[in-house]
């Protein structure tokens, strides 16, 4: 595994399973794969506080794992072509804490 490859998720591992906000982070980029959306889009879809999917959104594009275009209301967002190549990565992690998530349920 090459050097960027590792730090792209250790990144992932950081901001999905290491922070506060991972599983809404998660949910988000779930939804992205599917298909590009707006914060307004995602909040609805999510049932998450419009401010609290502009938070998440800015801290992902801020460390390369989405990308958007266009601008205020309007921007669009996507995974970036790093995520993309990493998807693997982000599904592992993803599944790893569904599975630690069902077991705090049970407690």
């Amino acid at each position: 595994m090459s050097s960027r490859k590792r730090n792209f998720r250790h990144l992932l591992q950081w901001l999905i399973a290491g922070s506060r906000g991972g599983v809404n982070r998660g949910r988000i980029i779930q939804a992205l794969r599917k298909e590009p959306l707006n914060a307004n889009q995602l909040g609805n879809l999510l049932e998450v506080d419009y401010r609290t999917v502009r938070h998440h959104l800015d801290v992902l594009v801020k460390n390369g794992v989405i990308t958007s275009m266009g601008e205020r209301y309007g921007k669009m967002y996507f995974l970036s072509q790093e995520l993309d190549e990493g998807w693997g990565d982000f599904e592992e992690i993803w599944v790893r804490i569904g599975n630690k998530l069902k077991r705090e349920d049970l407690e």
